[in-house]
């Protein structure tokens, strides 16, 4: 009888102590999907980085397990690509309809800038994973308006390509400025002096060039300077296609 009592406590015990950890524990009050978990794996990449997306991390702001999110996503380059490849979906579907090739080329390449300088993160996600979901999207966006521009087949892939490598070259180059800017006080104009004032410097037989754009260098807009590089390209694709007409 008195072990009866002992095991019928042990139990009341038990239950009340899950019951405490049921009641502290927050519920998911919808389902846990692929889509959620791409959406807060992006909020903590723009909040914590890169190196702060962690499945434990994840975990915390579902209020789940890792078990449940390793079910939807197989591991971090997994979740690093999906997230990357939702933000390229978004960014490609603001570019403009309904207007030139070029004028769609422009826009679509001055949006994936902006978002790269906006998430530094994504630059370095689309470099890792050049053959994946977010490249291929780009690559198709890019390639459609090439077709429309009578660019011929023999140089459609070159072309893609070199648009595809400066829009992502530039633009990762741009975000690594702008954090290196961020670590140095912040202070564009000043920073931009200093370089400009080294550049002035040096020898005038070896870098001849370098000291003339010195002074440009100090009022240049990076959007702007973006986008000459986007025209030089197409100015070159209408050559190659006048050749061939």
């Amino acid at each position: 009888m008195e072990r009866c009592s002992i095991r019928i406590l042990l139990q009341q015990a038990r239950y009340v102590k899950i019951t405490a950890m049921q009641k502290n524990t927050p519920r998911r009050e919808d389902g846990l999907s692929r889509e959620r978990i791409i959406e807060e794996s992006i909020a903590l990449l723009d909040s914590r980085g890169e190196a702060g997306l962690t499945f434990r991390a994840l975990a915390e702001r579902l209020a789940t397990g890792t078990g449940a999110i390793y079910w939807h996503i197989s591991n971090k380059n997994d979740l690093l690509t999906s997230a990357c490849n939702e933000i390229v979906t978004r960014t490609l579907k603001t570019a403009a309809a309904d207007v030139s090739p070029e004028q769609a080329i422009r826009a679509l390449a001055l949006a994936l800038f902006d978002a790269i300088d906006a998430r530094p993160w994504l630059g370095s996600a689309l470099t890792r994973a050049p053959l994946q979901s977010p490249m291929v999207n780009i690559l198709e966006g890019l390639g459609q308006q090439i077709c429309r521009m009578r660019v011929p087949m023999p140089q459609q892939f070159a072309a893609a390509s070199a648009l595809l490598n400066y829009i992502l070259g530039v633009s990762v180059q741009n975000a690594a400025n702008a954090q290196l800017g961020r670590a140095l006080g912040g202070d564009r104009a000043a920073i931009l002096g200093q370089v400009a004032a080294s550049w002035a410097r040096l020898d005038a037989d070896q870098f001849p060039f370098t000291r003339s754009v010195a002074e440009q260098l100090l009022v240049h807009d990076d959007r702007a300077d973006f986008l000459v590089g986007i025209d030089l390209i197409l100015r070159g694709m209408f050559t190659t296609q006048k050749a061939h007409v």
